[in-house]
């Protein structure tokens, strides 16, 4: 059957050629003209082994969903079996329900816009809320979820003597309660209500943060609001420093310096998005389940 094949666009070039090293899998790249009117033309190899997998993350998601629906029917008319996606991050799954008539579910649609094109999809910390598993967002033969939160405990542990981690809001706790797992670290997670894209009131728990080092954990850092607003908080209640861990580094605009004027000291994340916080790698973990996906065929 061969060697399998990752493909990639050029942008995640070096993330995509060590993933296939892990993977003894060979790198080849999708070559992407834009014609002046913003249409796409994609390359891919002209022969492709059974196996394949392609490799995006898909924050900025509307150029890169157009782009995977050109380039799953492509590589399977040029031999590919088994096509698996490897998006580290996986947009459109905060809409997971009509709050208002007429608005489109987006995790429902573009959910099933993937299933279509893909026998198997591999991502990292999905933000999934009244869904209980990423198979009921995309409902692919197999859909597996690694999650950051073990390394991302490992690494905070590492960086500062006995942190406390502390969530933003409810919806962190998952994460927080594995990270702070492996070490016995103290834990919390504050309370947020959002009244707009970039509006968040924070109220912090009851613990004490007096003379300590806290670091705040999430998923998905995007205008910076929620963390720069509980940095001051926690910054006015005596922490000793506050740093941030997340897996998505998404930082749109001027987040990142949102961010830091808010008093945070240190931000770390995952390669998941190419970012210049990357300290944590998830390649070793992606590639065992790519592993495993391509041992089935």
């Amino acid at each position: 059957m061969g060697k399998p094949t990752l493909l990639y666009f050029s942008e995640e070039a070096h993330q995509a050629i060590e993933l296939a090293a892990l993977c003894n899998a060979s790198a080849q790249l999708i070559e992407r003209h834009v014609f002046p009117d913003g249409e796409l033309k994609l390359q891919l190899p002209s022969q492709l082994p059974e196996r394949v997998a392609i490799f995006h993350s898909l924050h900025h998601p509307n150029q890169k969903l157009i782009e995977l629906l050109l380039a799953a029917p492509t590589a399977r008319k040029m031999g590919a079996r088994q096509l698996t996606l490897i998006a580290p991050y996986l947009a459109y799954m905060r809409q997971d329900m009509a709050f208002f008539p007429g608005e489109a579910v987006s995790q429902q649609i573009i959910g099933k816009l993937l299933a279509s094109l893909f026998d198997a999809l591999i991502t990292v910390d999905p933000h999934l809320h009244r869904v209980s598993s990423l198979s009921q967002a995309v409902p692919v033969k197999n859909a597996l979820v690694l999650s950051a939160a073990t390394l991302m405990g490992d690494f905070a542990a590492k960086q500062r003597a006995n942190p406390i981690l502390m969530g933003p809001d409810e919806e962190s706790l998952q994460w927080v309660v594995q990270a702070a797992a492996r070490h016995h670290l103290d834990y919390a997670v504050a309370k947020k209500v959002r009244t707009g894209d970039r509006e968040v009131e924070v109220t912090l728990p009851s613990m004490s943060v007096q003379g300590r080092p806290v670091i705040l954990l999430d998923d998905i850092a995007s205008s910076g609001h929620t963390l720069a607003r509980t940095t001051e908080l926690l910054l006015q209640a005596g922490a000793q420093t506050v740093d941030v861990i997340v897996t998505h580094a998404l930082f749109m605009g001027s987040a990142l310096e949102l961010v830091k004027r808010a008093g945070v000291s240190e931000v770390w994340s995952t390669d998941c998005i190419d970012h210049p916080s990357n300290a944590i790698s998830m390649l070793p973990a992606m590639a065992g389940a790519w592993n495993s996906l391509t041992e089935e065929l």
